[in-house]
């Protein structure tokens, strides 16, 4: 089976590529480099040992989709390329109801006309907003969204739907997960944020390394334990097998429609002083951070329950906080050193 995976060369796409490998299906990639870089490609051929099929392109240009289709024989997508930072998006609103509402409905218009019928979508625990009980469970409401990029993922999710309800033979997937974090045990591919790190273990790592100043932690006062934000982590190669899970599940469909949505997370709630906290422990290492306002566009407090991902997909995490961490670190030692 060949799978086409959007944004192939970013942090969870990479990562997803190879547990595909692992897997044995095989990939077909496409990027535009606008949040990754090429030396992806390489770490993932290292680590499969053979090369990968790559397209440098803008899925959000028809001629890209009529170029792969034309090419290639594509038998399921997943579709993670968008852009994702939710304080970019509450300042650049315009920028991410562009990219990834409008990519996304070219890419289904592609699927429909070339006949390519499986996909699995890289969602977000952003479309449940602040959530009125936690954890949060597939049933609990779709808040409106805390910020744009939120809203792209409620919005994607509700033309993916739609579109299976008007297709015969259209199988989908929503993944809405929660905060990934970590690198690829071999340290060949990991994340690299281009610019000042939006999320928080990358601009940590940084910090640590002295690449920046003082961690900012975005609010001491919500009310939680410690009174910083709560968040639910997970390792990304927990979180690339998730995909597999998912992708399997859609091939073992019958014919006719199939759309469903899971939480891909560890069912654990950690804050940023735990993430701290857990990051001195795996390293032995003094986190300095200061206390900054809180950041608009930011939920208090979210965290998954995964039992219908466990239970229907088959999976769970394999990963603690403790190994995300200690591979996040090795992966910005390794970046210091080139």
């Amino acid at each position: 089976m060949k799978i086409l995976v959007t944004g192939g060369a970013g942090f969870i796409g990479s990562h997803t590529v190879v547990e595909l490998h692992n897997a044995g299906f095989e990939t077909v990639l496409v990027d535009n480099f606008s949040n990754s870089e090429k030396e992806a490609i390489t770490g993932i051929e290292t680590i499969i040992g053979k090369p990968v099929t790559f397209y440098e392109g803008d899925i959000g240009q028809a001629a890209t989709w009529d170029k792969l289709f034309s090419e290639q024989k594509i038998d399921g997508i997943i579709h993670f390329a968008a852009f994702k930072a939710v304080g970019e998006s509450v300042a650049k609103p315009l920028k991410y109801y562009s990219n990834n509402i409008s990519a996304t409905v070219l890419m289904l218009e592609k699927m429909e006309e070339y006949g390519v019928n499986n996909l699995v979508f890289s969602s977000s625990c952003t479309v449940y907003g602040q959530p009125d009980t936690l954890p949060v469970t597939e049933s609990s409401a779709v808040q409106p969204a805390a910020s744009p990029y939120g809203n792209t993922k409620q919005v994607c999710e509700e033309i993916i739907r739609d579109t299976v309800t008007s297709s015969a033979g259209f199988h989908a997937i929503s993944l809405r997960y929660f905060n990934p974090i970590g690198a690829h045990d071999s340290v060949l591919i990991g994340e690299l944020p281009l610019g000042v790190p939006a999320n928080l273990v990358p601009f940590l790592t940084q910090s640590v390394a002295g690449l920046r100043g003082p961690l900012a932690v975005f609010g001491d006062d919500y009310p939680t334990a410690d009174g910083t934000a709560v968040r639910d982590y997970i390792h990304v190669v927990d979180l690339a097998k998730a995909h597999v899970s998912a992708l399997n599940l859609l091939l073992k469909q019958p014919e006719g429609q199939y759309y469903d949505f899971f939480n891909i997370g560890t069912g654990t709630g950690s804050s940023v002083l735990d993430v701290i906290n857990a990051f001195e422990a795996a390293t032995g290492l003094k986190v300095d951070y200061s206390i900054k306002p809180r950041r608009e566009g930011d939920v208090v407090a979210v965290y998954a329950d995964c039992t219908k991902s466990n239970e229907i997909l088959g999976w769970k995490t394999e990963k603690t906080l403790t190994d995300a961490l200690g591979d996040a670190w090795n992966w910005q030692k390794k970046l210091i050193g080139k």
